[in-house]
C-alpha cells in the first residue's frame, strides 16, 4: 500500500515538480518493493552460503515469468542460460550477450525490482576465443560474479587473462558421464585448473556425479580448494544418466553429508538449485530444496 504523507511533506517533495509525477514515482517504487520477497535462507547466508536458482529449472517458461516465481520463493540469485528465452512475447530473444542495450536495461530493471541478482551466467564459452570478450563485457555489465561453462582445455590461457582482467570467475561445470562430457570426473576439472588463477575452479554438480556413479562427498573432497560454486542436485537412482531429480535429501546423493562436507571445508559462495524434473509441483519442489539447506544451516549453527 502507498505510504501516507502529510500535507507539508507532500508540498515539500513536490516543490518544483508536478505532484502527479512525484505520486507516480512513489507508487512505482512501492509496487517494486512489494515484488521483493523476504530472504528464505537467512541462516544459510550467515554461513556464507548464498542460494540461487538455475534458470533451466523453469525452462518451461521465459526468464521474466520464472523470475517472479524465483523471487516469490525468497531466492535472491539467479543463473540464466544463454539458450533460454528472455520474454514470453519474444521467444526468439535469448538471455545472452546478444541482447541490445535497451533490452539489457530492461533486464536489469526487472531483476532490481524483484531484489534478485544475476550472480551466475551459464555462458556459451567454447573454442572461438574471438567471442570471449563480448561475453565478459556482458557479464560485467549485468553484475555477474561467476561464468559457468565447459570450455575446451586449449582456450584456458585466454580465459585466465580475461578472468583476472575483469575480476570474474570461471566455474567449470560437470555433466554426467558421456561421449560429449569433458568434465564428468573431478580429475579432468583439476587438470585444467592446475597452476592457474584461483578465479578458475569448479561449479560442482552433485546430482551429475551421482548419475555418473561417483560419490559426491568424495568428489568434493577431491575438489577442495577449487570449488567456487555449486549446483545443488539430488537424483533418484545411482549410476544412471537419465535418473530424475528429486528434492534434496530424498535421493541417492546423501545430501546431509554433502552439506556437512561443504561446511567442514568452510565453503563460502553461491549454491544454485537446479531441479531438472518438470514436475506438476515444480515451485514446491524447489522450495523444499531451499528449505533443506536452510534447515541444515540452522542445525550447523547450534
Amino acid at each position: 500500500m502507498l505510504k501516507r504523507f502529510n500535507r507539508r511533506d507532500f508540498l515539500k517533495r513536490t516543490a518544483g515538480a508536478g505532484a502527479g509525477a512525484w505520486l507516480a514515482a512513489a507508487v512505482s517504487a512501492e509496487a517494486a518493493e512489494q515484488k521483493k520477497a523476504g530472504l528464505s535462507t537467512p541462516t544459510a547466508q550467515k554461513l556464507g552460503w548464498e542460494i540461487g536458482c538455475q534458470l533451466y529449472t523453469f525452462r518451461d517458461r521465459s526468464f521474466y515469468e520464472a523470475l517472479d516465481v524465483i523471487s516469490e520463493l525468497g531466492i535472491r540469485h539467479v543463473e540464466p542460460c544463454f539458450f533460454l528465452p528472455l520474454s514470453k512475447d519474444r521467444p526468439d530473444l535469448k538471455t545472452s550477450e546478444m541482447l541490445s542495450a535497451d533490452q539489457r536495461r530492461e533486464l536489469k530493471k526487472r531483476l532490481a525490482d524483484r531484489g534478485v541478482r544475476m550472480t551466475n551466467y551459464y555462458a556459451p564459452i567454447e573454442g572461438d576465443t574471438g567471442t570471449f570478450r563480448k561475453i565478459f563485457d556482458f557479464a560485467k555489465e549485468m553484475g555477474v560474479r561467476n561464468l559457468v561453462a565447459e570450455p575446451p582445455a586449449e582456450v584456458f590461457d585466454s580465459l585466465e587473462k580475461l578472468c583476472d582482467e575483469y575480476k570474474i570467475n570461471l566455474t567449470i561445470h560437470n555433466h554426467p558421464k558421456g561421449d560429449n562430457s569433458r568434465y564428468w570426473r573431478p580429475e579432468s576439472v583439476l587438470a585444467v585448473c592446475e597452476g592457474r588463477t584461483k578465479r578458475i575452479g569448479s561449479c560442482s554438480d552433485t546430482g551429475h556425479w551421482v548419475r555418473s556413479g561417483l560419490d559426491p562427498v568424495a568428489c568434493l573432497q577431491q575438489m577442495k580448494g577449487r570449488i567456487i560454486g555449486m549446483h545443488l542436485k539430488d537424483v533418484a537412482e545411482w549410476g544412471k544418466p537419465e535418473a530424475r531429480d528429486v528434492p534434496l535429501g530424498t535421493g541417492k546423493a546423501n545430501y546431509t553429508t554433502v552439506l556437512k562436507e561443504l561446511h567442514s571445508q568452510k565453503f563460502r559462495g553461491l549454491m544454485t538449485v537446479e531441479y531438472e524434473h518438470l514436475s506438476g509441483q515444480l515451485a514446491q519442489d524447489v522450495a523444499q530444496c531451499v528449505k533443506f539447506v536452510e534447515d541444515f544451516a540452522k542445525s550447523a549453527k547450534r
